[in-house]
């Protein structure tokens, strides 16, 4: 069917936005590089139907612990100005006032039960939007650093873990054992490795960035253990990191920059993208949101906090710098055109 076919659009800004609808399913990624940000995305989502109307296969959906995931949004990358990890948002944002099904707020208790650091004005009459900060929201996080030269790290302690290929072969983990190296008093005082060390209990050793620690997503305050005091950032789980970082003073003490290699995976299995558009929600409950999607792009985008006082955007978005967007919009007929014509024949020949 013809409204249920997407096509998928990245990049850095919503002026450079590419079509990448042919990666997606496909193990490839694409770069983004801008001022803000240097990096490349992956997207898989499982039954994807490009617009030609193929439907897109992917092992990563067969994978044990992807198991029950329907779509995932892969990034790895640098922010090449330093950031206050409570600043680094991410979420999604809406060109006009949202068409909300009866039931809705059920579905927005749903978002908040999964992430209480949602922030959000989806009732907006003008730019609805939804964001975390992304070191609290993503369910798979992976941390490392890159650039010995401005902060030397022990050769003992370079991950032996992480996958440099991307998307890599194995599923996107938990590994946060490098983030002491982040933290911003180390930044001001310009602490060496030695030092810094009186900042950890003990590194997350036993965390791993791939498939070994990767787990779904885990519903905060679930797990039973002692959380991390200030000065520990012992967060060996997904959930600890999740749960320590919904707090804000927290996420002010964490500062990336262009030497943190950040690698994530926002996967979730609350949308099915066949036969259609669909939200599936916990207890059976399911709304086709082709009915109430009004042809306007659904965007991911990873941005700064927009704070009080700051100008609005020349493109009109609720953010404030945008680091990178990926755009999920239907697809229109130029486009179905256009891949009828790849496959080798005319939608207007007779």
């Amino acid at each position: 069917m013809f409204h249920s076919r997407l096509r998928v659009r990245v990049g850095p800004s919503m002026d450079r936005l590419v079509c990448i609808t042919d990666k997606v399913n496909s193990g490839q990624a694409h770069s983004i590089s801008s001022e803000l940000f240097e990096g490349k995305v992956a997207i898989n989502m499982k039954d994807f139907s490009n617009p030609s109307g193929e439907v897109l296969s992917t092992e990563y959906f067969d994978r044990e612990d992807r198991k029950g995931i329907t779509w995932s949004i892969q990034v790895q990358g640098r922010f090449l100005q330093e950031t206050s990890a409570d600043d680094i948002m991410f979420g999604n944002t809406f060109d006009k006032r949202l068409k909300l099904p009866w039931g809705a707020g059920v579905a927005l208790k749903f978002m908040q039960y999964v992430d209480p650091t949602l922030e959000h004005d989806l009732m907006s009459d003008t730019k609805p939007w939804a964001l975390s900060p992304l070191i609290a929201t993503m369910p798979h996080f992976v941390h490392e650093r890159i650039d010995i030269r401005a902060s030397p790290l022990p050769e003992n302690e370079r991950s032996k873990t992480i996958d440099h290929s991307f998307p890599p072969s194995q599923s996107i983990g938990e590994d946060t054992s490098q983030l002491r190296y982040a933290i911003a008093s180390c930044h001001s005082s310009g602490s060496t490795a030695s030092s810094l060390s009186s900042f950890v209990s003990s590194p997350a050793s036993s965390t791993t960035s791939l498939s070994s620690s990767s787990r779904k997503p885990e519903k905060l305050g679930a797990s039973k253990k002692k959380k991390p005091s200030a000065c520990s950032l012992d967060l060996r789980t997904s959930c600890d990191r999740r749960s320590y970082f919904s707090i804000p003073q927290h996420r002010e003490e964490i500062v990336f920059g262009p030497e943190d290699l950040i690698t994530t995976d926002f996967c979730y299995g609350y949308l099915q993208f066949n036969p259609t558009l669909a939200l599936r929600l916990p207890g059976g409950a399911s709304f086709d949101l082709m009915k109430y999607w009004d042809r306007h792009p659904v965007r991911f985008v990873c941005c700064k906090r927009k704070k009080p006082g700051d100008e609005d955007r020349s493109d009109g978005q609720p953010t404030g710098d945008i680091f990178w967007i990926v755009s999920i919009e239907t697809a229109d007929e130029s486009d179905i055109h256009e891949a009828e014509q790849d496959n080798g024949y005319d939608i207007d020949r007779p």
